[in-house]
């Protein structure tokens, strides 16, 4: 049980109640308290493993998964006759214009801080031997992985919220912000130090899951602190490259099935889920169709028509025989398990299920318009969570990361480590997967603009943008997998371009703002910059 310092301190950070109680005493309703058991050896693991359950509140439509790949260009939740307004938050997310009391922003810091939280506190149990290890080796590798994980929490923060409370140890006064610049420091200097300490054991923040982390902060770090780290990021992706520890799957859709992730050489950190134990995967609920159940027999009805789907702008840029157009996006007439065509059930009612590219906008669709989700498997009899893991790191991300260092930095080799991972995408066309260095440093093909009634009526900014190409096939390869907010920030496309509804709204839209009941329940705290009048 945790003392009621821990609680306040979690109710001012993390803002779960918009307002606090005078009497601070703790309640105990339990014999058994913190103080009071007896922590064994046997407590270490369990309270390490502790610290990621967080991870799973990611990947929902209400929060973090939402703000990373709706506000960007390759996916939009529109409305329909099914539903899906929800009082215009998911489309407010589209369009760039949420403020400090929407709900997804809220539940990522939640979340963030929950698992930074938690860690603090297993943290201090372990190294005060509150948690007893059973050697001096077990209690530094427990204590490596857990400052990784907190470090992993703090680049989520660091990524999305900018300045933002830097708290390292459980209890103490109201926290001030610290400066992105000091998160980033603390991330780099906490990874930097654990690092050798690590495992290699799979399916944990181990040594080259955090070196994947570094390498991200590293890539980001000109639009963190204003500073290129490309050196730096390069170095972490060749020491990954160089253990011959990780291999690209033979198929692009293998990272992504049900069963047999576990022990996958591509996958370097995931989000565990179990559709009982472990919940929280629903991407099939809020992207698919109700009708879809009868296709994949699942258990549960997906919601209403669904909402997640692609911007035809971004379907667009694909090349026809990119197999992970398909192996991505669920597209075409759908029929069931049993061979019969599926029909519509609100506004095309009794019409052939048949999902459509075009969209007309980001504000309305009809139920069949819009390519779906594809891209992780789906087992049949599945209920409202998927036991799917969501992978967070894969080791094409690491050649790509690669790829993008010596694209900035005047050096040769791009080219052949982006053919490397098109390969397994153009296994009937090998001619296809061959991209230079000189192609990389080209335009993108998204062809960027606001759209009305499926045309696009105003294009915008037509800036070329720097390595476009790179951009592109960074989409490609990684759609849902919440990249795309930060890699279009780090192209300088997030806040300039038009796509879709979406027209910008100002540079300082790269950070969201702080939860306005997190500011209510702390003075110390100060808006983040423009929003204080949103």
């Amino acid at each position: 049980m945790k003392t009621h310092q821990i609680i306040l301190i979690i109710l001012i950070i993390v803002g779960i109640s918009n307002s606090c109680s005078d009497n601070l005493e703790e309640k105990v309703f339990s014999s058994v308290t913190e103080q009071s058991y007896n922590y064994s050896t046997k407590d270490l693991d369990p309270a390490v493993s502790s610290v990621y359950s967080y991870l799973r509140s990611l990947i929902s439509h209400g929060g973090f998964w939402q703000a990373q790949e709706v506000s960007a260009d390759c996916i939009v939740m529109p409305p329909n006759a099914s539903g899906w307004d929800d009082g215009g938050i998911y489309r407010r997310m589209h369009y760039h214009t949420w403020n400090s009391e929407q709900s997804h922003i809220s539940s990522m810091w939640s979340a963030f801080y929950r698992g930074v939280i938690l860690s603090n506190q297993v943290i201090q149990q372990i190294e005060t031997d509150i948690i007893p290890a059973s050697s001096e080796d077990i209690k530094k590798a427990a204590l490596a992985e857990l400052r990784a994980t907190r470090a992993f929490y703090y680049w989520l923060i660091c990524d999305n919220f900018g300045d933002a409370p830097l708290v390292t140890t459980p209890g103490g006064d109201l926290p001030e912000k610290s400066t992105r610049k000091e998160i980033f420091d603390f991330i780099v200097s906490e990874l930097n130090a654990v690092i050798p300490s690590l495992s290699e054991v799979q399916g944990r923040m181990n040594k080259w899951a955090a070196k994947a982390l570094l390498a991200n902060v590293y890539l980001n770090a000109e639009v963190y602190v204003g500073k290129a780290h490309w050196a730096e990021c390069l170095a972490q992706c060749n020491d990954i490259i160089n253990s011959n520890k990780c291999l690209l799957s033979d198929n692009y859709r293998d990272p992504f099935r049900t069963v047999g992730v576990e022990n996958s050489k591509e996958v370097l950190f995931t989000i565990p889920f179990d559709e009982k134990l472990a919940t929280g995967n629903s991407i099939h609920m809020f992207s698919w169709h109700g009708e879809l159940k009868k296709k994949f027999e699942t258990e549960a009805t997906p919601w209403g028509s669904g909402s997640a789907m692609g911007v035809t702008q971004f379907i667009d840029t694909y090349d026809p025989d990119d197999s992970r157009l398909e192996d991505t996006w669920l597209m075409g007439p759908q029929y069931a398990a049993n061979g019969t065509l599926i029909v519509g059930t609100y506004d095309m009612k009794g019409e052939p299920l048949v999902f459509t590219k075009d969209i007309p906008s980001g504000n309305y669709t009809k139920e069949t318009e819009g390519y779906r989700m594809n891209k992780y498997e789906i087992a049949k009899g599945c209920q409202g969570s998927s036991s799917t893991d969501f992978p967070l790191f894969r080791y094409s991300q690491i050649l790509l990361m690669k790829a993008e260092c010596l694209l900035r930095t005047e050096s040769s080799g791009a080219g052949a480590l982006v053919t490397e991972v098109r390969k397994r995408a153009f296994k009937e066309n090998p001619e296809k997967a061959i991209v230079t260095d000189d192609q990389l440093k080209g335009n993108s093909s998204y062809q960027y603009g606001y759209v009305e009634d499926y045309k696009i009526v105003d294009k915008g900014n037509t800036d070329s943008i720097k390595f476009g190409r790179l951009l592109d096939e960074l989409g490609w390869e990684f759609a849902w997998e919440t990249c795309r907010r930060r890699d279009l920030i780090r192209f300088d496309v997030y806040t300039k371009k038009s796509w879709l509804s979406h027209k910008p709204q100002g540079d300082y839209r790269k950070i969201f703002p702080i939860p306005e009941s997190v500011i209510t329940s702390n003075p110390k705290l100060i808006q983040n910059p423009d929003y204080s009048n949103k």
